[in-house]
């Protein structure tokens, strides 16, 4: 995608061949600004502190920092380590593992002295392998958009929330692959953008990003959404994942399930965008067995925003000494969804009809 008319990736091998480029994602929307990870250590701190982030862009990021661990100690005692580092950076989000256990397991079968190489380059085949699924989870979603179009003959507005677009992804996006697809052909599509606290991503990184592509949308506050969809002014949701059950239960950014509530009370129809790579085939009840991230309280307690002097200042906005929670993400049951769209096409949410696109999978089972 594009940044001031310039074409983007959210990671791409540096120029010294031994390192990767990264846009800093916490500085955005008000700054634009890119970093060199070369080691393990700020590979880990990158996905952490969120530098990086959405579960595909993790997932590629951790294939990247299990290739510069193998620079600094290619053995096998090192490479369980760097595993071991880099899973514990963002427990939720699916992708990571499977990234990693992709990675090592090619890993695993070349010498010590081969590792670097052969894991520099299996990560990069992640990456493009990411870019051609979200190019196809925007053709089908794409589809699903148009049609919404056609029938209502006019402009169709989409609510999302949090941020699934490229910047969470290697180019395109989850959930806003399908918008992007749509608007490059024409389509009247207008997006709702949910603030998103505690982070603000969709404030800061989805309205960034349709504003670079020229997407109509307008941000609103999280608990606005409910309220658009009695008054018939959402024609459809599409949000992201983290993780995704074979059952079809989908775990997102926190205040997903209230959306897709609002959205099965109201007739709207929800969907959920992900790739191959964020669907964990071993679990089936999301809410009971999919582990939630517990992050700092100062991400609920704390605002950063820009000055009327340009300048960007972080604020403290929750009575001083009152215990915060911040759970990051909640599970929504597949009860509530409408479809999860794949880089295969649009499935049921269960077992069968995730099956059904993934035959391989059955017979893996």
């Amino acid at each position: 995608m594009k940044i001031d008319a310039t074409p983007y990736r959210t990671i791409w091998p540096a120029a010294d061949g031994i390192s990767v480029a990264v846009i800093d994602q916490t500085r955005l929307p008000f700054a634009f600004e890119l970093r060199r990870l070369a080691t393990l250590a700020e590979a880990a701190e990158a996905i952490r502190t969120m530098i990086v982030r959405g579960a595909p862009l993790i997932g590629v990021t951790a294939a990247y920092g299990l290739a510069l661990a193998m620079r600094e100690d290619a053995s096998n005692a090192g490479l369980d380590r760097a595993v071991e580092t880099l899973a514990a950076t963002r427990p939720t989000a699916i992708n990571l593992r499977w990234a990693l256990d992709r990675v090592a397991a090619n890993l695993r079968q070349v010498q010590n002295r081969e590792r670097f190489a052969q894991a520099f380059a299996e990560a990069g085949r992640i990456a493009e392998e990411d870019v051609a699924s979200c190019r196809a989870i925007g053709e089908h979603g794409g589809r699903i958009l148009a049609d919404l179009a056609r029938d209502k003959g006019r402009p169709i507005h989409v609510l999302t929330h949090c941020n699934a677009g490229w910047l969470a992804t290697v180019d395109w996006g989850t959930a806003l692959a399908p918008i992007y697809v749509a608007h490059n052909a024409g389509v009247p599509v207008h997006v709702f953008v949910d603030e998103t606290r505690p982070r603000n991503q969709g404030a800061a990184l989805t309205a960034f990003e349709l504003n670079a592509h020229g997407v109509p949308h307008t941000v609103i506050a999280d608990n606005a959404g409910g309220h658009l969809m009695q008054h018939g002014r959402v024609d459809v949701c599409i949000v992201g994942s983290d993780r995704t059950t074979a059952s079809g239960d989908v775990c997102n950014k926190i205040g997903t399930y209230l959306k897709a509530l609002a959205a099965h009370d109201n007739g709207v129809p929800f969907y959920a965008a992900l790739p191959f790579s964020t669907i964990d085939w071993t679990l089936d009840d999301g809410v009971a067995e999919i582990p939630i991230e517990e992050r700092d309280g100062r991400e609920v307690s704390h605002l950063t925003g820009r000055l009327p002097d340009g300048g960007v200042a972080t604020i403290e906005v929750v009575s001083p000494g009152s215990p915060v929670a911040n759970p990051a993400f909640d599970v929504t049951p597949s009860r509530l969804v409408t479809g999860i769209i794949t880089e295969r096409g649009v499935a049921a949410p269960s077992r069968e009809g995730l099956l059904a696109l993934y035959p391989e999978r059955r017979r893996a089972a």
